[in-house]
């Protein structure tokens, strides 16, 4: 792999990975009243188009990136579900 497609998947998993923080905060705190639930459901969509677009296009990067993207940000939306 050369060094931009490596530096891309690196940055794709570090913005995937970015909703941990805040999944680990609503569970750790058991509350989720200041989590903007639209802005939470919009990035899972856009993450979830993404993940299908680089299964079609057989791309391992898009589908790593927002296959974590997908979890990271469902933990924040359950945590959001449980303790809203």
């Amino acid at each position: 792999m050369k060094l931009l497609p490596s530096l891309a998947l690196i940055a794709g998993i570090s913005m995937a990975l970015s909703n941990i923080p805040q999944a680990i905060k609503i569970f750790g705190r058991k509350s989720a009243k200041d989590i903007s639930v639209v802005s939470v459901l919009i990035i899972l969509f856009g993450s979830i188009i993404w993940f299908t677009y680089g299964i079609s296009i057989k791309n391992i990067a898009i589908i790593a990136s927002n296959g974590i993207g997908v979890l990271s940000i469902s933990c924040v939306l359950i945590g959001w579900v449980l303790y809203k």
